[in-house]
């Protein structure tokens, strides 16, 4: 059986600023490729991000895309076009029409029909670029043009082997040190008109235009972070004598194989389409930032110094969000990519002296806290990776327990406050409750890898500091509260006001996130009973929210207030786990009731997601929910377990559950 069929790649992709069904990208790439491929519709000032709309039946170019979010912004980006009418420099004036029901966009191939310029363009992805076809039913005078989007560019023509070079510096919020992006572009012989190559421009402006000849003309693509000269042999070693079929035809097996680690069988077909066009996501990031130089060793570019470092390096994940379930899933289907992902994030830590946070090429750090604490005890506990590795990132963690950087990008914002009172003062540090509630967790994860490593001393003094939850919790209110450096509380609380000393949300979204120790928060409430009756309320309660925190409504805000969950955000990562507390106490009927609901109004891969999908986070939350298990904890190899919601499940070949049996 083949999924590629089922797979919607512009699951998520309908959506805005204010208001998410995902904030994708329909992108055509290998899984966890170092190159992306993706239709630009349009870019508009201040919503730079929001680059493909759907419903828009124009494009101004493929763009080679590293994106990771919208929020975040691209790097390393090339928009490239044929162009045979007027030929502009400028993308919002090559803008072609084509017909949006007749397009083939795939996770291994995209096929557009340009009508401006009377063209098939055709786009297969190889790991770190692509190969693509034009197939052009006009005598007109054809050029295929490289137009800018970002940064400064630069564009060269090799006669002698006819390969275009490039290179941009264009990057977004992170720190990168004397980046830059090297493209070469090898149009295959007979293809180049060599009298008609025109270069424009300079910096931000440049752009090159090749002349083209033929009615086919076909052409290879790769990129390296490196060197102009790394660029030319990722070229010959990725594409050389292979042809577009033969190299197609590797993208669409190397995308089954991953589809078909889960395998499900289910009558309903578009459960199947969404739970497919789902395991594609969860296969896009992190990307790969790594090269293989001559000597077939793995090599990186290394954004903190500027310089090249052997080894792996992956970039394109946020752990605030992509920890809680990603990962978890990735050590059930992707065991052996999950320790090479490890090995790079340790990789940054040796190179840098932190763990990352949200890189993208470099560290944007743009949520809080170090939640690859539970990604790495998560690997520790399930016997991912080697001794060596574990202990690494062991140090890795202690730093930034320990330690603040002055670079607030890096480590965890508040350690030193953490530290010295057991909460993160709210008078000294915003989102004070989630930094706090999140120091716990990682303190609780430092421990589990302490003791699988054998360190008891270590063990002993982060297992007490995970207890550090309990110093806000106000048994009067029911909810985890900012506190002061004093100790105090504020007298005015309410429990629907967004942002301040919450991350995306309230007191209602983010007072549960204590999951090393559930048992605690129980005992907390007064008992079992008592914190399923304070869940009974959450889901209950009307969506109210007030924007104090934040000045406006944000589209986390939205997306809660529009559908029947109650307080319960299930649109952001910190209610992912809120259905599932159910599950964990006892409640197990209730818990599927609840997830069945959310999965069967909120998730389509026609209609999108209830929120961001932010790099895989909650393409792998559905997934989990339709296994019926979901990992409470990561860090502890154990899962609440509910009824499926397929009648078969096939997990890396063997069987996992047959309905009746």
């Amino acid at each position: 059986m083949r999924y590629i069929p089922y797979v919607n790649i512009k699951m998520g992709t309908k959506s805005h600023m204010k208001y998410s069904t995902g904030n994708t990208l329909p992108l055509t790439q290998l899984p966890f490729g170092m190159a992306s491929f993706c239709p630009q519709t349009e870019v508009i000032k201040g919503r730079e991000g929001w680059f493909f709309n759907p419903d828009l039946p124009v494009v101004e170019g493929i763009r080679l895309t590293h994106q990771p979010s919208p929020w975040i912004r691209d790097y390393g980006a090339f928009l490239f076009t044929p162009q045979n009418d007027i030929i502009s420099d400028r993308a919002d004036m090559t803008a072609s029409g084509y017909k949006i029901k007749d397009a083939v966009m795939r996770p291994d191939y995209m096929r557009l029909r340009l009508l401006r310029w009377g063209c098939d363009f055709e786009l297969t992805p190889t790991e770190r670029g692509c190969a693509f076809r034009l197939s052009l039913d006009t005598d007109r005078d054809s050029f295929l043009s490289f137009l800018p989007v970002m940064g400064n560019y630069t564009y060269r023509y090799d006669e002698k082997n006819d390969i275009l070079l490039g290179s941009t510096d264009g990057h977004s919020q992170d720190e990168a040190r004397d980046f830059k992006t090297y493209i070469a572009v090898k149009l295959l012989d007979g293809c180049v008109d060599k009298c008609r190559i025109a270069f424009r421009g300079e910096g931000e402006a440049a752009c090159a235009h090749i002349g083209i000849k033929g009615k086919i003309v076909e052409g290879r693509v790769a990129i390296s972070y490196i060197s102009e000269e790394m660029a030319l042999y990722t070229l010959e070693r990725e594409c050389k004598d292979k042809s577009f079929e033969e190299l197609r035809q590797e993208a669409e097996d190397n995308w089954e194989e991953k589809l078909h680690r889960i395998e499900a069988v289910c009558e309903d077909e578009q459960r199947l389409s969404t739970f497919y066009s789902c395991m594609y996501r969860v296969f896009l990031f992190p990307h790969k930032a790594y090269e293989i130089d001559k000597n077939g060793e793995m090599v990186h570019y290394t954004p903190k110094t500027g310089k090249v470092s052997y080894g792996v390096r992956y970039t394109d994940t946020g752990f605030w969000d992509t920890s809680r379930t990603l990962f978890p899933l990735y050590s059930i289907i992707a065991r052996d990519e999950y320790a090479d992902m490890l090995r790079g994030f340790v990789n940054d830590y040796l190179e840098c002296g932190w763990l990352p946070r949200w890189p993208s090429i470099g560290e944007v750090g743009c949520m809080p806290s170090t939640l690859i604490d539970c990604t790495i005890a998560d690997a520790v506990v399930k016997g991912i990776g080697d001794r060596e590795l574990w202990e690494n990132a062991l140090k890795g963690m202690i730093n930034h327990a320990e330690n603040e950087s002055e670079d607030r990008r890096y480590g965890r914002n508040g350690a030193l406050a953490y530290k010295k009172y057991g909460y993160v003062p709210k008078n000294l540090q915003k989102e004070s409750v989630n930094l706090t509630l999140d120091a716990a967790y990682g303190d609780w994860c430092i421990a589990t890898v302490a003791e699988k490593l054998g360190y008891g001393n270590i063990y002993g003094e982060y297992i007490k500091r995970a207890n550090n939850y309990k110093n806000l919790f106000d048994p009067v209110s029911g909810f985890m509260r900012g506190r002061d450096e004093d100790g105090k509380m504020s007298e005015d609380f309410d429990p629907c006001i967004w942002g301040g000393d919450y991350t995306e949300g309230s007191a209602w979204q983010n007072s549960f996130w204590v999951p090393h120790d559930i048992e605690g928060l129980c005992r907390l409430y007064g008992g079992k009973d008592l914190l399923l009756k304070k869940l009974d309320k959450l889901l209950c309660e009307p969506p109210v929210y007030r924007v104090h925190g934040y000045g406006g409504e944000i589209h986390e805000m939205t997306e809660m207030a529009t559908v029947d969950f109650g307080q319960c955000a299930i649109s952001n990562q910190p209610s992912f786990h809120i259905p599932y507390l159910y599950g964990y106490l006892g409640e197990t009927k209730k818990c599927r009731d609840v997830v069945k609901r959310m999965c069967d109004e909120l998730f389509s891969a026609e209609g999108g997601f209830p929120g961001d999908e932010d790099n895989g986070s909650m393409s792998a939350w559905y997934i989990f929910s339709c296994m019926g298990m979901y990992p409470i904890c990561p860090g502890k190899d154990e899962y609440v377990h509910i009824e499926p919601l397929f009648d078969e499940i096939n997990i890396n070949g063997k069987m996992f559950y047959r309905k009746g049996e």
